[in-house]
């Protein structure tokens, strides 16, 4: 079910780049980005409300807290910067590059979660990284 979820994930982060850059043009990057951020907030609060989420916020411990955060802050630098390049380049530039994020999780993962690195995931990271090359210069 994972790679259901995981291909959807991949089809409407294509439709936000197309819409994000249809409908970034005359409004600043970073206004751009609130207006994202909140419809993203509306719609996770209302999914959480939906299936009663919320009912396991009081058993969250202060090391998932602390890592939540900072992952929320990664993602609005993220999305800051995302806009930021999208408003200045080419969609079909700025995400290649974006994504290599891919290639980043992958050393991360390996550095700081200790996970397996295996020589499937170093060639296809080194794939990945030429055929960004390729597609951007």
């Amino acid at each position: 079910m994972w790679a259901v979820f995981a291909t959807l994930s991949a089809v409407f982060a294509a439709l936000t780049s197309i819409f994000a850059k249809m409908g970034i043009d005359g409004v600043d990057s970073n206004l751009a980005t609130a207006i994202r951020t909140v419809i993203v907030v509306v719609m996770a609060w209302g999914i959480v409300f939906i299936t009663n989420g919320q009912r396991g916020i009081h058993a969250i411990s202060r090391r998932s807290w602390l890592f939540l955060i900072l992952s929320g802050l990664s993602t609005g630098t993220s999305w800051l910067c995302y806009y930021r390049a999208l408003q200045q380049g080419d969609v079909s530039k700025v995400m290649p590059i974006d994504k290599m994020s891919t290639v980043l999780t992958f050393v991360l993962a390996f550095v700081l979660l200790h996970e397996r690195f295996t020589g499937k995931a170093l060639a296809g990271s080194v794939l990945f990284t030429f055929g960004t090359l390729l597609m951007v210069f």
